[in-house]
């Protein structure tokens, strides 16, 4: 599974990167509007620190603004992915970017129909939205698995990026179920490192280390 991290914020990006754990990154407007900065500046930055997809999206709601704005977000690196919404302007401007050899990230997916048709249009990544079904009381996790059904049933190649993640468990989750990529907050991937037994067994061991005086250097 590709780790994608959902934020704007360079020193975050940049601290999971190092490690290794950065696929690649998805932004959004208000997550630039959080970062305070310039959207072309900031995505820029982004792009020459990742290798992988850094989705930008677009703020147009009419195809052809969209395909316009898309067109000048593709030409800030060549591994933007430009991010549309799942409407059927989006998809419109979707079959037009894709077409053109743009990755396109296919937003704001809250049904399956609605990832089917997104992959019909030739989307890179569809971006299904687990958090906000669970805040409505329904199962966001249902969705990630009706999509890979589908897309499995029928060979397509758009990949399911399993968005809105809120905890480990939801990575966990789409893990098992067989999403390709997940984007979460930097603070999510961290809190995948945690467990308590872990902590406690560390306790256990530099007690006994200190209590023997044990030393490596």
């Amino acid at each position: 599974m590709k780790f994608f991290v959902d934020t704007a914020e360079i020193d975050a990006i940049a601290e999971l990167h190092a490690l290794g754990m950065v696929d690649g990154v998805t932004t959004n407007p208000s997550l630039i509007k959080k970062s305070g900065r310039d959207i072309l500046e900031v995505t820029k930055e982004i792009c020459d620190l990742v290798d992988g997809p850094v989705s930008a999206e677009v703020i147009a709601t009419e195809a052809d603004a969209m395909i316009t704005e898309g067109r000048a977000l593709a030409k800030i690196a060549d591994n933007i992915a430009v991010k549309l919404p799942l409407t059927w302007d989006g998809l419109k401007a979707c079959k037009v970017l894709t077409g053109e050899g743009n990755m396109v990230n296919v937003t704001l997916c809250f049904s399956a129909n609605q990832a089917l048709l997104a992959a019909k249009a030739g989307a890179t990544f569809i971006s299904p939205f687990i958090g906000r079904l669970d805040d409505i009381n329904l199962d966001g996790m249902e969705l990630i698995e009706d999509i890979r059904t589908i897309y499995d049933n029928f060979g397509f190649e758009t990949q399911i990026l399993a968005a809105s993640i809120r905890s480990v468990n939801h990575v966990l989750d789409s893990a098992r179920i067989g999403a390709d990529v997940i984007t979460a907050p930097p603070d999510v991937i961290k809190k995948l490192a945690l467990h308590p037994l872990t902590d406690k067994g560390l306790e256990t061991f530099l007690k006994d280390a200190a209590d023997a005086d044990i030393k490596i250097v």
